[in-house]
């Protein structure tokens, strides 16, 4: 009976394994080169190539040598070379990103030596299992049909159990040990089915070899936490501040520095960005309700629950596994004036018909990149319409203020200059920059106001004073470019500045 239906069962779970394996691939690269649409492009693209090159050398195999060995060779081949993306990818993408320059060209490399060798052979497989089913070819057909629906059903499966199921309750690394595990023990059936007693040993062992490297992966070292939400992939550690030294817990979501707070019983802030919000006490004075679209590690949001007993803060954060994280690692209160929503920025400004004093915008999809659909003028709209009568928008943006590399910070400021009165910036660590500072990225604070109140940029509070003094002019703002719903190219902007 098992031998009957076997082809069509690997058929089956190799559907299922190609797509946790592409949709692993995100978050493999992302600590290295985050989660763009260009690392989203090379993934997918290398694949199915890779999947092509395999359907190609599968029907050429299959032509003289259509037995059940050479599928089980195939399938070991497959499992060992996941086997290999799991515990060398971190070895792999250092040198890739020390000896390959361009950004682009190291995504497309990365996905080429990391997920092509082991997707060449899944790709082998399914014209392979043709083959061996194909009896006559009046029923070629019927035979095709059958086996392209249970591939097709199977890629169904792998992709809502990996990312609705399996990578936040086991992670990349456990998920890709799973499914090398997996196969070599399908390998091992399908040889001893084939009576290849000998053969069959091999994928015993690397069985047993994958095993205990899982659990090796699970077990490891407790001061540095590498976890997978629905969302991304979170890496917590314990490091020092390289501003002042001090000891510092840092949470990493791909490859930003997302949140952090320091472990010497200091609740100041870490990141000089976020002090930038206290700005909303001169432009806002006497606010009350507040909101912030971002939350990661909930820096900010607990230094304002600090510094404003008076006031709340609603927090938008998409994901539900940070939140999570926070309260286990970055202390996140249990505080009523603290209301937390888990669901995308974009959509709770669509629905939202609260206003708010002041809004916060902290959210960003990797390294330089903020989420297109909060950049545009349909969304600034929305932000306007939540907005209290002499209310701000607080917008935390990294650029530089050269006009070789800024694109993305001049359309963004034309985008609020159309639908605010005035619309100001606070360059963080380059307020009066020399030529060459002008080119160095760094954090940007801009504040668009509802109002059209005059402000001297002066206040009797020092830590104001201070950040008010670092407000800078952007030349070139382009009325021209301002960025919609249908066209905001924002990861364009971002790849041009890391290329």
């Amino acid at each position: 009976m098992l031998r009957k239906y076997l082809v069509e069962i690997t058929i089956l779970l190799v559907g299922a394994f190609t797509m946790m394996f592409e949709i692993v691939g995100s978050r493999i690269i992302g600590p290295y080169l985050g989660t763009s649409v260009y690392v989203w492009t090379s993934n997918i693209g290398v694949i199915f190539a890779s999947l092509s090159l395999g359907y190609w050398l599968g029907g050429r195999l299959s032509v003289n040598r259509a037995n059940y060995l050479y599928l089980g060779g195939m399938l070991v081949l497959a499992a060992f070379f996941v086997f290999i993306t799991a515990i060398a990818n971190v070895y792999i993408l250092d040198r890739i990103i020390k000896y390959i320059p361009g950004f682009k060209l190291r995504t497309v490399i990365s996905a080429i030596v990391l997920f092509a060798p082991a997707s060449v052979f899944f790709g082998m497989v399914l014209p392979y299992g043709i083959k061996l089913k194909m009896q006559n070819m009046a029923h070629s057909g019927v035979t095709v049909g059958r086996i392209y629906a249970l591939s097709t059903f199977g890629s169904i499966i792998g992709t809502f159990s990996a990312g609705y199921l399996l990578l936040p309750e086991l992670g990349h690394t456990n998920v890709q040990l799973a499914i090398s595990i997996c196969l070599f023990l399908l390998a091992a059936i399908i040889l001893l089915q084939a009576h290849k007693w000998i053969f069959s040993m091999i994928p015993s062992l690397l069985l047993m070899i994958t095993a205990l490297t899982m659990n090796y992966k699970h077990n490891k070292v407790k001061d540095f936490i590498d976890e997978d939400t629905q969302y991304n992939r979170v890496l917590i550690y314990n490091t020092t501040d390289k501003n002042t030294n001090r000891p510092i817990r840092m949470l990493r979501i791909n490859n930003e520095s997302s949140s952090a707070m320091f472990l010497d019983d200091d609740n100041d802030l870490v990141f000089e960005v976020l002090k930038y919000y206290r700005l909303v006490d001169y432009f806002v004075p006497g606010f009350e309700k507040t909101l912030m679209i971002g939350g990661s590690g909930y820096a900010y949001p607990k230094d304002y629950l600090q510094q404003h007993p008076h006031a709340t803060i609603d927090v938008v954060e998409i994901d539900p596994g940070l939140t999570e994280l926070a309260g286990r690692y970055f202390d996140l209160p249990d505080d009523p004036r603290l209301s937390i929503i888990h669901e995308d920025g974009r959509t709770f400004i669509n629905r939202s018909n609260k206003t708010y004093d002041a809004i916060f915008m902290d959210a960003y999809k990797s390294m330089l990149t903020v989420p297109f659909q909060l950049t545009t003028i349909e969304a600034v709209q929305h932000l306007r319409n939540m907005l209290s009568d002499n209310g701000a928008v607080f917008a935390n943006i990294i650029s530089s203020l050269s006009e070789e590399n800024n694109q993305f910070l001049r359309a963004e400021v034309a985008t609020y200059q159309k639908v605010f009165p005035h619309v100001y910036l606070f360059a963080v660590q380059y307020p009066n920059p020399t030529d060459k500072e002008k080119g160095f990225f760094q954090n940007i604070m801009l504040v668009a106001m509802k109002s059209a109140q005059p402000f001297d940029f002066t206040s009797p509070d020092p830590e104001l004073d201070d950040y008010l003094r670092h407000k800078v002019t952007l030349k070139g703002v382009d009325k021209s470019q301002i960025l919609t719903d249908e066209y905001a190219p924002v990861e364009y902007y971002a790849s041009k500045v890391l290329d």
